[in-house]
């Protein structure tokens, strides 16, 4: 208990201490140094403005609150929140949760939170403020983990009701680079494997993380197709987002007409002195935040 309050405390602080000076915008196609309100103000162009975070950086969670409420200050009702931290099999409980139906203690349980929800929880308490739907996008980890086990197959022996919480089946998986980029990874830089062996080990760790990427995907586009002229801020894992593949891609399966820009978002130790070279692939706007501002929890 002790531990979690210092937690706490300290996530706290650090929020309490940001500063512009521990950020920096970067406009990929201008090649320029921008800011916040002027992403916000482009966004009139576009439908989703992907947010790709680092899960424990201070900077990071603080800014994501601080679109939040510039999105909304520009577009108001026509604004919603998309979320990676939160399962669509929950999604009927955060609906509780922001019309005042369901205490904050029973919301944080049965929407089955992250353990570092007070990194999200501002995002969350501004959208029940101010009436901001939240769509609660990703696949619950028992679907990745069936996939990950029992491939495509798997899901599709999954229940009828079951299915409506993942993207319809089947769903396409990941290919071309970002394929490259997950067996890259997967296999932990080993040369030795590749990418026609790297799914025969029985656990196709790859099919897992398609299986949240499409759902995401899935659930932007369904709320994009009830709500049309509005504009969704999602939020997720950098990785979800970066170079405009995962998430960004199957979006585009779904809804081929949607308009995403890309916020890649992390520190890097160079701060200030940025070498945006080094960083330009990975979206329209790249955010670097100053290291050394204490992560909200260390991993």
């Amino acid at each position: 208990m002790k531990y979690l309050i210092a937690l706490c405390l300290l996530s706290t602080i650090a929020e309490a201490q940001i500063t512009e000076q521990h950020y920096i915008v970067y406009n990929t196609r201008t090649q320029q140094v921008t800011t916040l309100d002027a992403i916000v103000q482009e966004m009139q162009q576009y439908d989703v403005l992907f947010f790709g975070e680092e899960h424990n950086d201070s900077v990071g969670h603080f800014l994501e609150a601080q679109l939040v409420e510039k999105m909304f200050a520009a577009y108001g009702a026509q604004s919603a929140l998309s979320m990676e931290m939160f399962d669509r099999d929950v999604q009927e409980v955060m609906d509780e949760y922001l019309a005042g139906l369901i205490k904050e203690k029973q919301f944080v349980k049965d929407a089955r939170t992250w353990s570092n929800y007070r990194d999200y929880r501002p995002m969350v308490e501004f959208a029940k403020t101010n009436h901001m739907p939240v769509v609660c996008a990703n696949a619950a980890g028992r679907y990745s983990s069936l996939a990950v086990r029992k491939g495509m197959q798997g899901l599709m022996a999954l229940p009828e009701a079951s299915k409506s919480h993942i993207a319809p089946l089947p769903f396409d998986t990941a290919s071309g680079p970002y394929f490259d980029k997950l067996v890259e990874v997967f296999t932990g830089h080993d040369s030795s494997m590749t990418a026609a062996n790297v799914t025969a080990t029985g656990m196709d760790m790859i099919m897992g993380q398609s299986t949240w990427d499409a759902t995401m995907a899935w659930s932007i586009a369904e709320y994009l197709k009830a709500h049309k002229g509005h504009k969704v801020l999602q939020v997720n894992g950098r990785f979800h987002s970066d170079e405009h593949y995962a998430v960004v891609t199957q979006l585009h399966n779904y809804r081929p007409k949607a308009r995403s820009l890309v916020i890649s978002s992390g520190s890097d130790e160079n701060f200030p002195n940025i070498d945006w070279s080094q960083h330009k692939q990975n979206g329209d706007y790249i955010i670097i935040t100053d290291p050394k501002v204490p992560r909200t929890y260390e991993e």
